[in-house]
């Protein structure tokens, strides 16, 4: 396991050190034995499996949702979690801090997008979509959705991990190293899937109060990025320098990864708000469609009922010259067209 291997590594008597960091690392250290690995791997499998069945019955899913959901969503969270990200990510907190970013916010947010609640609801037999509706609707999932509770959750997380013991146990024990990714992700979904997601949830604020709570969000990030760069204490205690290695400087690098939650955070929060704007005007054209088929309908049956009704324009031309020419017979044809309808002769 890689901590069993970091931690040998740390020993003050070891002179092993893990090479230098490079972008081939990351190709080059594959590993595919986690639990995340696992759950990718499972969830790619159902959802391709819930497209061909709509397939199969001759229904259409979106290809764009297809490519955020396995793409952009899986597989961002793969390329953290099973490369050389993960390889570095005890050796090096500027790596681990991509990490943290991508699984608490780029993965969340196309898995939102992605739409997999929709895609089960359509696919699953009657008693799994009661199952699956009465989970979504239940009070503990009302709570944790609900926008708010979801934000305080989101924002106060890195907090409390980066300036308590909790990341150096972390950075010690394997299994909560990983329980922790799992926590990434699951928070990161609880705060994007109801301002972003498309899948029927129970809590669906209004746009303009979604907009709102992403733009509060982003001095937090800026916050916790700049009290890290400036930090003379190194996240982890002594865990860094006790890794001896040669050609990184623990500090220097600690503000490289406060750097990158700072930036990161800002251009992921802007990059969502330009999402949310877009659902937005999509929305509001949908609805613009609508009012207009409706106002259609509303004049073609006006238009109906006008032409069959004995109320017509020719109707009134007639009663006009025959009233000029015969007041008794024009009161006669009156009173037929209002007493018998389309009938002109008098029962």
């Amino acid at each position: 396991m890689q901590h069993v291997e970091t931690a040998t590594l740390a020993a003050p008597a070891g002179d092993t050190v893990p090479p230098p960091f490079t972008v081939g690392a990351i190709f080059t250290e594959i590993r595919l034995t986690s639990l995340i690995a696992l759950f990718l791997l499972i969830a790619a499998a159902l959802y391709l499996y819930g497209v061909h069945r709509l397939r199969q019955r001759g229904d259409q899913w979106p290809t764009g949702r297809t490519v955020a959901f396995l793409a952009g969503g899986l597989g961002s969270i793969a390329a953290v979690s099973v490369t050389g990200i993960e390889a570095y990510d005890t050796t090096l907190i500027s790596v681990h801090m991509v990490q943290h970013m991508v699984l608490s916010m780029v993965g969340p947010i196309f898995l939102a997008l992605g739409a997999p609640m929709t895609l089960a609801l359509r696919t699953l037999p009657k008693d799994g979509r009661k199952v699956l509706l009465a989970i979504v609707h239940s009070r503990v999932a009302r709570v944790l959705t609900f926008p708010l509770v979801a934000f305080g959750i989101f924002i106060a997380n890195p907090f409390v991990l980066y300036f308590t013991g909790l990341y150096r146990a972390t950075l010690e024990h394997a299994w909560l190293h990983e329980f922790i990714h799992v926590h990434f992700i699951v928070t990161g979904c609880l705060f994007f899937w109801p301002l972003l997601g498309l899948d029927p949830l129970p809590n669906r604020w209004p746009y303009p109060a979604r907009a709102l709570l992403m733009v509060l969000s982003v001095p937090f990030h800026t916050v916790l990025g700049l009290t890290i760069m400036q930090s003379k204490d190194l996240l982890g205690g002594d865990w860094y320098p006790n890794l001896h290695l040669t050609w990184i400087d623990p500090h220097s690098d600690q503000v490289t990864a406060g750097g990158i939650l700072w930036a990161g955070g800002e251009i992921v929060s802007v990059t969502m708000l330009g999402i949310l704007v877009l659902q937005w005007i999509k929305q509001s054209e949908r609805e613009a469609r609508r009012v207009d088929r409706a106002l259609d309908r509303a004049e073609a049956e006006e238009a109906a009922a006008a032409t069959a009704s004995p109320g017509t324009d020719d109707g009134a031309e007639v009663t006009e010259e025959t009233q000029a020419t015969s007041p008794g017979a024009a009161t006669k044809i009156t009173n037929a067209h209002a007493t018998t309808g389309p009938r002109t002769e008098p029962e």
